[in-house]
């Protein structure tokens, strides 16, 4: 769709939204104020854009006669260039689950007792980020390890009436990470190596993903984790296998069965998400390629080097010596890193289209 294409559809859902028996169907008048906001900034760049052009053509007009308009000329051009920078990103076609919520899953990997730690830590660094960024955050399912790790840890993190979603930056954290540090159960001192993989999901909504009960098998179990007295001695555990493609989730962080269903059902809306439009869509599988597979110490899209204070994204090459301050949620500027490549990638990919 062109720039004409776009200021159209703006003007024409600004008088939409003007018709009070719009708003009398709420989710046709919430999916016309979600347009409306997307193409707002474009369409407001675009005009204060023909209005510089307008005002740079009158000062070079005039510059020859008086210098203070020649100096207006260099600011107003200035000005234009940046506008029209400002313009070309925005065109970009942006990401459709850039306003969605997120489903965050920590599993540790190789590297036992340290590697369940390690994925404590980066638990607690995304629970702290997101408080920072004001973002509200929701344990879905916890598997905690002996010495206060976790064998994986599920999180649904949200974020929207903000400045998009969780998922316009937390989609760039799945994958391997690793850590060198010498772990809390080494007696010599020696560093070791580990590993913890992140995989992130949109949260999809009930009009996103339809799921076929009869394509369901739900099993109950005892739950072996802490929930209360009722551990150990109910069925309040629950796993879900969808069985045409064989994605298995589990839920025993909440005290009742049915608590547990719906937390899974949840996470399995997300995942489900997620591979339809891996399926459907190149750019997403693309997206998404780096996404944690294997938990193996050999892949990695981030380093967390503890006796350098160092982190660094290998995808990006961004390096900073802060470790301490990230994993305490400083984690924006290294976001803003992969955020900056990602759009040098689309802007490379629209030019060449």
């Amino acid at each position: 769709m062109n720039l004409d294409d776009l200021i159209s559809e703006y003007t024409d859902i600004e008088g939409r939204l003007a018709d009070p028996s719009v708003h009398a169907e709420q989710n046709l008048a919430r999916r016309l104020g979600k347009r409306y906001a997307e193409l707002r900034p474009i369409v407001e760049t675009y005009r204060e854009l023909t209005a510089t052009e307008d005002d740079l053509a009158a000062a070079r007009e005039l510059a020859g006669e008086d210098e203070t308009f020649a100096a207006e000329a260099v600011e107003l051009d200035k000005r234009r260039e940046e506008l029209e920078e400002r313009l070309r990103r925005l065109l970009v076609p942006r990401d459709p689950n850039d306003d969605k919520d997120v489903i965050l899953e920590v599993k540790a990997g190789e590297g036992g007792e340290e590697s369940a730690l390690f994925a404590g830590d980066l638990l607690r660094m995304y629970l702290r980020y997101a408080e920072r960024v004001g973002w509200k955050t929701e344990v879905l399912d916890a598997h905690p390890s002996d010495l206060g790790g976790y064998k994986d840890v599920t999180v649904a993190v949200k974020a929207r009436g903000q400045d998009g979603g969780a998922w316009t930056r937390l989609k760039y954290e799945g994958g391997v990470h690793r850590v060198q540090r010498v772990p809390v159960t080494e007696s010599q001192g020696r560093i070791h190596t580990s590993a913890a993989g992140v995989l992130v999901s949109p949260e999809a909504e009930d009009v996103d993903v339809q799921i076929d009960a009869n394509d369901l098998r739900i099993d109950v179990y005892r739950s072996s984790g802490p929930g209360g007295q009722s551990v150990n001695t109910t069925d309040s555990a629950v796993r879900i296998t969808h069985l045409p493609t064989g994605v298995v989730v589990s839920c025993q962080n909440e005290k009742s069965q049915l608590q547990n269903k719906e937390q899974a059902l949840r996470i399995l809306r997300s995942r489900m998400l997620a591979i339809a439009q891996e399926q459907a869509d190149a750019a997403a599988s693309a997206e998404r390629k780096s996404q944690v597979r294997t938990v193996d110490r050999s892949e990695r899209v981030r380093t967390y080097n503890y006796p350098e204070n160092r982190i660094s994204d290998h995808r990006v090459g961004y390096k900073a010596y802060n470790l301490d301050q990230v994993l305490d949620g400083d984690l924006h500027n290294v976001t803003q890193a992969l955020v900056d490549a990602d759009m040098e990638r689309r802007l490379a990919e629209a030019q060449g289209s």
